[in-house]
């Protein structure tokens, strides 16, 4: 199929290659063209003045054309320059898999384009606003770094149960609001389940707090000096109308920090505040703050208490190196210290992210269970080597006991023990909030303890991917593909028309009729006049003909009139 065309990312986990769709370039007509078109040149004329440098000249890097709309082929052996590539997706993807896409330095790209009428902006991601935004600042190192590093660190990220809701219900928002001829109705009761969900006083996920850094920078960003910053946001690189306006003083501007995590935002709406960023090295700075505050780095009882949170496969890995991947369900702590866990159902353990043999998912498939602490009764494990098949007991500082026929034992590439297996086997808790509580007896089969003092990571997913392969979460609702009328083919012939002499010979008797035609059957399309006007010469007979046609337009229908003046006054 087209989406393996590319060698470049055959790299990829299966996972994400999932979530690759084709970009069926012929689907692309020829009013598709104009539009992109329309806002490239509108972006090439406007922007070098408001954007950050890097941005012009990674237009120049990335070779993207302002006349035809990009293949994902070659934007990806373009891209493939500078370290990065490109995919095509359906609209938004979950944004745990958007951060992985990220983290491999593989640049996703929502294949659809805006409609004629979303030209200035839309909610939905699309190929105009991920190619002429995201992908020519890419090529600006130290951005580029930023970019991978946020994708790295947001994989990380724990997510919740309404995040999930949350962005299936955006995802349908977006799809809804983008698609042709759609009934308001199915517009509005969307937009009030987006804003029920909004409404709700949730607090916030790290997923939702590092999704709402990468909102204010990598999407809606500035930078340089609060009174006179620069745009570098994709968001605001990509939409006409949000670029002129973001730099008004209607704009609140606010100087970049942590607190920007706090700051959600609606899609559907131009944005009241802005943060600015110094340069591209405060992000970095501003993203290290942050993943310092993440269970992935925190671990403790913090991170288990977000992998139970998240009630999916998460990763708790401890001091001596051993991995605990399953879902956390339960915990005993003892003055803020975790003294015990638990996972329900399949469960693997792992060493530098590799299962070790015999403890996957099918041999811990009923959960596991950890003392974690000081142990007080060994000085040294390794001297346990030598009680193979003898009944020994374990003693650990919180209370904790362990007694049982020692069997057997795992170590790690170094050869520190991290495991050791017992049958006919008793853990028990005896301590002043617990008298004689039974954790573990021998009829449940046998025990394995992890050799563990504090945990010191959490994470989502399994240490070894191996363990529980990650599939294809499924989204809810699917990009609505355009079905076009009789008269919607006849404009698109029009549009072809006017395309092909552009590049060729000009048929002025020809454009008279197409022009004709647009007035008589067309008469709200604006944006093939604007392209007749380019190509014919001014004060021409057919191009005061087309002009005329213009003003009558923006009269008729005013919510053009700035669409119209901005591509008129890039005529030459």
């Amino acid at each position: 199929m087209e989406k393996y065309y590319n060698q470049h990312v055959k790299h990829l986990p299966k996972h994400l290659l999932d979530y690759v769709v084709d970009q069926n370039y012929d689907h692309y007509t020829p009013v598709d063209q104009a539009v992109w078109r329309y806002v490239m040149r509108q972006n090439v004329n406007y922007l070098p003045s408001v954007c950050h440098g890097s941005y012009l000249e990674g237009l120049k890097k990335t070779g993207l054309s302002t006349e035809c709309i990009p293949s994902m082929y070659g934007m990806s052996r373009i891209l493939k320059d500078i370290g990065w590539y490109a995919v095509a997706v359906d609209g938004f993807i979950p944004p745990t898999v958007f951060m992985e896409f990220q983290a491999y330095n593989v640049l996703v790209i929502a294949a659809d384009i805006r409609q004629i009428n979303h030209i200035g902006y839309t909610p939905a991601p699309d190929i105009l606003h991920e190619a002429a935004g995201h992908a020519p600042i890419i090529a600006d190192k130290s951005y580029s770094q930023y970019l991978k590093k946020f994708g790295e660190i947001g994989s990380k990220a724990f997510s919740s149960s309404y995040d999930i809701e949350l962005f299936d219900a955006i995802r349908e928002l977006s799809i809804l609001k983008e698609a042709p001829q759609i009934e308001q109705s199915k517009i509005l009761l969307a937009e009030k389940k987006v804003l029920e969900l909004q409404s709700h006083n949730n607090e916030l996920s790290e997923m939702a707090k590092i999704r709402n850094l990468h909102w204010w920078t990598v999407e809606y960003g500035l930078i340089g000096a609060l009174d006179n910053p620069k745009i570098y946001g994709a968001g605001l690189l990509s939409s006409i109308s949000e670029s002129v306006n973001c730099l008004s003083s209607k704009v609140q501007k606010i100087d970049y920090d942590i607190k920007a995590s706090e700051f959600g935002f609606d899609i559907t709406k131009e944005q009241p505040q802005l943060f600015v960023a110094k340069d591209f090295k405060h992000l970095n700075s501003v993203l290290e703050e942050f993943a310092n505050t993440m269970a992935f780095r925190l671990g403790g009882k913090y991170g288990l208490d977000q992998a139970i949170n998240s009630k999916s496969i998460s990763t708790c890995e401890f001091d001596s190196g051993i991995q605990v991947s399953g879902i956390f369900t339960e915990y005993i702590h003892q003055d803020n210290k975790i003294i015990y866990l638990k996972t329900t159902g399949p469960t693997a353990l792992a060493s530098q992210n590799k299962q070790l043999k015999n403890h996957g998912p099918k041999y811990h498939h009923e959960g596991f269970g950890a003392p974690i602490g000081l142990i007080t009764s060994h000085n040294n494990l390794h001297s346990l080597k030598d009680e193979i098949n003898k009944n020994i007991t374990i003693n650990y500082d919180s209370g904790i006991s362990i007694e049982g026929t020692l069997f057997d034992f795992v170590e790690d590439s170094h050869g520190n023990i991290i495991v050791f297996s017992f049958k006919d086997c008793w853990v028990k808790l005896d301590n002043k909030e617990n008298e004689n509580l039974i954790l573990f007896e021998p009829s449940w089969g046998i025990f394995d303890l992890i050799i563990a003092t504090r945990i010191t990571s959490a994470y989502p997913g399994s240490a070894d991917r191996k363990s529980f392969p990650i599939t294809k979460i499924d989204l809810k609702s699917q990009t609505i593909q355009p079905s076009y009328t009789i008269d919607e083919k006849k404009l698109h012939q029009l549009y072809f028309k006017v395309r092909n002499m552009r590049s060729g010979e000009i048929n002025v008797k020809e454009l008279e009729f197409i022009l004709d035609i647009l007035m008589n059957d067309f008469e709200q399309d604006w944006l093939l006049s604007l392209e007749i006007c380019e190509i014919v010469e001014k004060k021409s007979k057919i191009f005061n003909k087309a002009y005329q046609h213009l003003l009558n337009i923006q009269k008729k229908y005013p919510e053009n009139k700035k669409l119209i003046l901005d591509g008129l006054s890039i005529i030459k």
